[in-house]
């Protein structure tokens, strides 16, 4: 009996076990992503995205900015760009869930400024503390951000005093 023969076929034979054991749960993952679209997730769609204060908002300021674009609920990360060569992991993770109540915009989509309409679930600690990011992140881009509290929503008058400068309360022409 050859035993030197044997202890290498038990060591080759250990060796697979253990690829085999390291690769085995990847195959599993692989399949199950393969057969995640085969049935609907357990997902449904909101009954409305906007609350009943920040519906009265939007149609203050969609009808005082008759030229410019409203948009409601936009994610913070599609209105900012790290600056070329300046990405940070540590910022990403820091604003990558945040969402602007409102988006205003110039009818070329350049960013007049952002809206955040204030309701009492601000007060807590968590959400101060997303504000101030979220503050932070639109200011050291340039991004005017207004605050209403949602106990008293701006009239026609009041959004115009509060926009920039560069904006008018007259329908800007199009020139397309």
């Amino acid at each position: 009996m050859h035993i030197p023969g044997l202890a290498v076929l038990a060591v080759i034979i250990v060796g697979l076990v253990a690829v085999a054991a390291m690769l085995g749960p990847l195959a599993i993952k692989s399949q199950s992503r393969a057969g995640a679209l085969d049935k609907p997730w357990p997902l449904e769609a909101k009954g409305r995205l906007l609350t009943d204060r920040e519906r009265a908002l939007y149609q203050r300021l969609v009808q005082t900015l008759p030229g410019h674009i409203v948009l409601s609920q936009v994610q913070l990360l599609q209105v900012l760009n790290f600056q070329r060569g300046r990405r940070s992991q540590a910022i990403l993770n820091r604003i990558s869930q945040l969402s602007l109540d409102f988006l205003i915009l110039n009818p070329d989509t350049s960013i007049v400024a952002a809206v955040e309409l204030d309701d009492a679930t601000h007060e807590r600690e968590n959400r101060r503390q997303a504000d101030a990011r979220k503050s932070h992140a639109l200011q050291s881009a340039g991004v005017a951000l207004i605050r209403w509290s949602a106990k008293s929503l701006p009239d026609a008058a009041a959004i115009l005093a509060a926009l920039p400068a560069k904006i008018s309360a007259q329908p800007l022409i199009n020139d397309l």
